[in-house]
């Protein structure tokens, strides 16, 4: 960690020193029992964000934007099929009702959107940040819906608070973030299926929508 500050404070932008001692750490905090994500949380944090030789070329943006596809088709899909299979032999309804899986599917429906709605519109009232140019109530509402749609996070975060309880408690985590994610998104894409033409219809000389609906 201290190597990683030092590259930063001596403003080394080149990726490749940050990849060296970063592979280091996540094998020293690998073997040392703490879980070894957290080496990658703090060698992103070292990256430099801005490169002041060069305003438009970011370390971290560029990172970022390399990782972008291997992450999306390869990490994420890989992470999810092997963490998210629920054996459904033998489920019944009352299983939807258990404790764990039904305070997730609570906290991923009611409680990712009244946090996200809740804190946004507390930060543009007091003024701390400014609604989107276009944007009103209604969209914010509907996009905080969305918020609700945990999958490998969620999964990652159960399997860590539940992989002492045995399976049967895992299959609990699963089922709840499977169902609430699907009820988040139902919820969000109808606030926004319903909002969105209805803003149009108010603006006048907005564009009619496309036939691919964007």
């Amino acid at each position: 960690l201290l190597a990683l500050v030092l590259l930063n404070r001596l403003k080394v932008m080149q990726i490749t020193p940050y990849m060296w001692v970063g592979a280091l750490l996540w094998i020293f905090v690998l073997k040392s029992g703490v879980h070894a994500t957290l080496a990658g949380v703090a060698l992103a944090l070292a990256i430099p964000l801005r490169n002041p030789k060069e305003p438009d070329n970011s370390p971290l943006e560029y990172l970022e934007h390399e990782l972008h596809t291997w992450v999306s088709f390869l990490i994420l899909p890989v992470f999810a099929f092997a963490n998210a299979g629920v054996p459904f032999a033998g489920m019944s309804i009352g299983d939807l009702f258990h404790a764990v899986p039904l305070g997730i599917m609570l906290g991923l429906v009611v409680g990712k959107l009244v946090g996200v709605y809740g804190f946004s519109i507390g930060a543009i009232k007091m003024g701390l940040a400014q609604m989107p140019e276009g944007a009103t109530g209604k969209h914010l509402f509907g996009v905080a819906a969305l918020c609700g749609i945990g999958f490998t996070m969620s999964l990652f975060i159960g399997s860590l608070a539940f992989e002492e309880n045995g399976a049967g408690r895992m299959f609990d985590e699963r089922l709840g973030i499977i169902i609430g994610s699907l009820l988040s998104g139902i919820a969000g894409y109808l606030v926004l299926r319903f909002v969105l033409p209805e803003e149009r219809e108010k603006t006048p000389g907005a564009p009619s929508p496309s036939p691919s609906g964007q």
